[in-house]
Parts: structure tokens; C-alpha cells; sequence
């Protein structure tokens, strides 16, 4: 299926390349849930998931589940994120189509020196606790510093809460500061290491997608900054799923 859709392009944090190719046609699925369509990201159920490493946006009965690795200072994941695949999933999400699971790294900042993945990744917890992990998600990747300035600090992450309405308070504020998760922070990690290797390192590169446990190899990986192909592919999965 998935070479019927692309053949392909590879760009990753991990610096992979390789060039596109053309791509095969595909119907795009509809809606099969019986439910009305979210009216919008605010709207989307969002929870950490039992594993405590994971965060689970979209309808949970959703037939298909896309999970996704990413570091918040990754430049491939804002690419995804803004003009790749992204706001595809976003609309597959408010169709209830497709559920997402992010897991959130941050190993650039052992890479590159400084804090702010980890910062990001913590203030990214706390806005789950408002409901607003999608909204604030998207925000920082469209306002993302340069891979190489540790620019996601405390005051620059509460800036950028508060283009997200209702997220500001003086809970999630304390909880930026003071690194409330932690934890979350540190087994998120460890998840996105011990989930493979790439280019001499612990983890598999970001972004890396996983399709209903089927992970988008690297050969392949181009498909995630190409909108109009990633939403090809995924109107395949999930007609395959209805």
C-alpha cells in the first residue's frame, strides 16, 4: 500500500534525504462513525495514556492510530508539523477517523546543549491537564526557535500559552516554571531510546510514524512532508479499516 502511494523521499532530524517520486491516486475514506465531526481542535478529547509515557488526541474509538515520536526543537517535526503531514492528521482527527499518540523526546537537548526540549516537553504535560496539549503542540511548532538556540524558556513557553485560549493560569504557569513533569519528561525518553536506532543513536529519528503498529521505514519517510501523499496513504488505511 504504501508503495502504491509513494516512491519515496527521507528527511528527518536524523539529516536523511534521498529524492520524491510520483504518486498513485486513492479515495479518500468517509465518514463511517456515525458521530458529527469535532467542530475543531478544541473540541478533541486528549489524556495521557495508561503507559504514562503517551498522549492520546482524538476519539479513542477511532478505528486507526497513528503514533508519532517527536522532539519539540526537531526542525523535520515542524515541518511535518505545519506543512506536512500534520494538519492532515488534524483533519482526520476531527473526522474521527484517525487517533494520535505522541511521544514526546528530548534528546536534542543532549545533542545540541540546553534544556528547552525538555522544557517544551514538560509544559506540553501540563497542557493536558487543561485540555489543550493540541492546540499548545501545534503553537510551539509554528513558533519554533532555531535547532540550534535553546530558545524555549520558561518565559518564551508561557508566552506562547497564551495564544491558546484558557491555558494560561497560575497552575499550568507553576507548573512550567517548576518542571512539574518531570518525570513524564524523563520516561518519555527513555520510550522514544529504547524504540530503535538511527544513525548511531538511541531512538529512531524524528519524525518517525507508526500506522496502527506499522512504522513508516526510512526509505519511506519522505512521505510525511508530502500533505497531498501522507492523506492519500491514510484514505487508504482507513477504507481498509471500514
Amino acid at each position: 500500500m504504501l508503495a502504491g502511494v509513494l516512491g519515496a523521499a527521507v528527511v528527518s532530524c536524523g539529516h536523511r534525504y534521498s529524492p520524491t517520486a510520483a504518486a498513485a491516486g486513492a479515495d479518500g475514506g468517509q465518514q463511517t462513525s456515525g458521530k458529527a465531526d469535532y467542530a475543531g481542535s478544541a473540541d478533541v478529547p486528549e489524556r495521557v495514556e495508561p503507559d504514562g509515557t503517551s498522549v492520546l488526541v482524538g476519539d479513542p474509538q477511532a478505528r486507526i492510530t497513528v503514533h508519532l515520536f517527536e522532539d519539540p526543537r526537531c526542525p523535520y517535526c515542524r515541518r511535518f508539523e505545519t506543512s506536512g503531514g500534520g494538519p492532515v492528521l488534524t483533519k482526520w482527527i476531527l473526522r474521527r477517523k484517525v487517533k494520535v499518540e505522541y511521544t514526546m523526546a528530548s534528546f536534542l537537548d543532549g545533542r545540541l546543549g540546553g534544556n528547552g526540549s525538555k522544557k517544551a516537553v514538560n509544559a506540553l504535560r501540563a497542557a493536558v491537564e487543561k485540555g489543550k496539549f493540541a492546540e499548545y503542540h501545534a503553537v510551539l511548532y509554528q513558533n519554533q526557535p532555531s535547532e540550534e538556540v535553546d530558545g524555549f524558556t520558561d518565559v518564551r513557553l508561557l508566552q506562547l500559552a497564551s495564544k491558546v485560549k484558557g491555558l494560561r493560569s497560575p497552575s499550568f504557569d507553576t507548573a512550567v516554571k517548576s518542571m512539574k513533569y518531570r518525570a513524564f519528561v524523563d520516561s518519555s525518553e527513555k520510550v522514544f531510546d529504547a524504540a530503535g536506532h538511527y544513525n548511531g543513536h538511541a531512538g529512531p529519528g524524528t519524525p518517525t510514524a507508526e500506522v496502527d503498529g506499522y512504522r513508516i521505514p526510512v526509505e519511506y519517510s519522505g512521505l510525511l512532508y508530502k500533505a497531498d501523499l501522507f492523506d492519500k496513504y491514510l484514505a487508504q488505511v482507513t477504507g481498509s479499516a471500514t
